[in-house]
């Protein structure tokens, strides 16, 4: 379980500081699979970012399972960040020189050795489709197979929280939807909470918890 608490962002930049998150409270449950939704600049991101420990809060707490991982020293921070949570971005952030069997292993070259990884990425890549090109590299893959690439990178720790940050927004409607049907099944397999920031309303809709960004504050939404 997770819980943020009072959850502040502000950036000091040149002109003064400039506010993004205040207050912001949300409890993730296991299974829960949760959406967020809001204008460009609203926030979304900085929330999932402080979720993922890639952003420090300037006030409030976090706990993740009884641990704040916030107030972790930074090899600590980072050992808990790779084994507990998985990313899956807009872009896909694959390594173009590596091969798609590669990519996904690359989170396991760091922290505690994982002697089943091989054999799961080649299962992970079976179950995302991608069982016949794991020697191809990213270039030679479409939009829809380097996101599918991310997925598997995303789960290779077998993480209990999973964040997507507008996972289907460089994605043709068709592709976004087998890419988010994927998603939702692994979810389910796996029990892992799953958090999805997106503009698109057909995404948001298929989580069973939605959150709208507005006023620097997350809001729930009904029904």
């Amino acid at each position: 379980m997770i819980t943020l608490s009072q959850i502040a962002k502000v950036y000091r930049t040149a002109a003064g500081e400039l506010p993004v998150l205040a207050g912001v409270d949300l409890r993730i449950e296991r299974r829960d699979c949760i959406s967020i939704v809001g204008p460009s600049g609203c926030g979304k991101s900085t929330l999932l970012h402080i979720l993922g420990l890639l952003d420090a809060p300037s006030s409030g707490t976090m706990e993740f399972d009884g641990v704040r991982p916030w107030e972790l020293g930074e090899a600590a921070q980072a050992r808990f960040r790779n084994e507990k949570i998985g990313y899956i971005f807009q872009d896909h952030c694959l390594l173009p020189q590596c091969t798609v069997r590669e990519n996904v292993l690359t989170p396991t070259l760091v922290g505690k050795a994982d002697a089943g990884a091989a054999e799961r990425a080649g299962e992970l890549l079976r179950r995302v489709g991608l069982g016949g090109r794991l020697g191809h590299r990213p270039a030679e893959l479409s939009g829809g197979e380097k996101q599918r690439v991310a997925i598997a990178r995303a789960l290779i720790r077998q993480p209990e929280l999973l964040l997507c940050d507008e996972p289907t927004g460089n994605l043709d409607e068709k592709t976004a939807g087998e890419v988010m049907d994927l998603l939702l099944e692994l979810q389910q397999d796996s029990g892992m909470m799953l958090v999805v920031v997106t503009h698109s309303a057909a995404l948001a809709g298929r989580m069973e918890r939605r959150y709208r960004m507005a006023g620097r504050r997350l809001e729930e939404v009904a029904g």
